[in-house]
């Protein structure tokens, strides 16, 4: 049997041609792929320092900013040299092919995706800043790092949270640190029977001169509300810095400085009584509720007349109590 193998080594004498045909093409492609890798490196910190510059940001954003500037540069040079090398390439295939590939890729990488772009806004925009106290997602602290991906924050017990950026871009965040001053309050209850203008200036006296509190904004006190046991006054004061330690303290000076200055001038502190009656079923009222008195004393003048403790048994059980039928 006789094997025809002149049409194999012409087709691969034809590829062997073709590439090395090609060999030129692809050096220069390689040239400028390189060229690209070398104007993207530029780009990249060109880029990082007038973010940092411009926006005033953190060096983290800069990072990520220049690091999108250069995938753009190197995506640019690699169609480019694509171009160069294989002469049949368009461009618009590979977008196309890329354009189908993303939605896929999308789904696959979504939450990936997600924090990454919501941690380059969150680096743009600065709503908060590394250093800064925050309230998010139920965790209260200090923001130790922004990265891409998540930010650290570490709360004041000591522990490290690891939050993801999209849920910080996307919910309520509360920044404790925004501002220079910071207003705390509290609610003090004083008895129906004290003078509320005389409590409020015994109230700010105290205020005024407690450790950490501002002259300016004013402090001051404000009738709230008319509780059951007391009358309500909600004290504001000012600190600064407006971190939690200095809050924690200068809430602590305050307080007591505010129960030291009113129970030394004979205002009440009362806090929530209950009263309880116990009803005498021994009074010929019983049942009568124009007449009963409920336990509270009706006068000298004005006391029911008390039954016999057979009697008021009889009267509350319905029934002749045992040993009592021979009275």
């Amino acid at each position: 049997m006789n094997l025809d193998l002149g049409p194999a080594f012409t087709r691969a004498q034809a590829v062997v041609n073709g590439l090395v045909a090609a060999i030129p093409g692809i050096i220069v492609a390689l040239v400028v792929f390189g060229g690209f890798l070398l104007v993207a490196a530029i780009v990249k910190g060109v880029v990082a320092r007038l973010t940092e510059a411009r926006l005033h940001a953190h060096r983290n954003a800069g990072v990520a900013v220049g690091r999108l500037a250069q995938g753009l540069v190197i995506f640019l040079g690699l169609l480019v040299a694509l171009s160069v090398a294989l002469p049949t390439f368009r461009p618009g295939d590979v977008v196309q092919v890329l354009g189908i590939g993303s939605v896929a890729i999308g789904f696959a990488f979504r939450d990936i995706l997600q924090n990454f772009l919501a941690g380059i806004l969150l680096l743009v925009t600065q709503p908060f800043r590394i250093g800064d106290q925050i309230v998010a997602s139920n965790y209260e602290g200090t923001v130790e790092d922004i990265q891409t991906r998540a930010t650290f924050i570490r709360t004041y017990d000591g522990r490290r949270v690891v939050v993801p950026n999209a849920g910080l871009y996307t919910d309520t965040v509360v920044v404790n640190t925004a501002f220079e001053h910071r207003r705390l309050e509290y609610d003090v209850g004083i008895g129906y029977g004290d003078d509320i203008d005389r409590a409020r200036r015994l109230i700010l006296e105290a205020v005024r001169g407690a450790e950490g509190v501002l002259a300016e904004p004013a402090p001051d006190v404000l009738l709230m509300d008319f509780a059951p046991s007391s009358i309500s006054l909600r004290v504001r004061w000012w600190i600064a810095p407006p971190e939690r330690a200095d809050a924690l303290d200068a809430r602590d000076k305050v307080l007591t400085a505010v129960k030291n200055q009113l129970t030394s001038h004979g205002i009440d502190l009362p806090f929530p009584t209950q009263q309880i009656l116990f009803h005498d079923q021994t009074e010929d009222s019983d049942g009568d509720r124009t007449r009963q008195r409920e336990g509270w004393p009706a006068g000298n003048t004005d006391v029911p007349a008390s039954r016999k403790v057979a009697d008021a048994i009889r009267h509350v059980s319905g029934s002749t109590p045992r040993g009592a039928e021979g009275e």
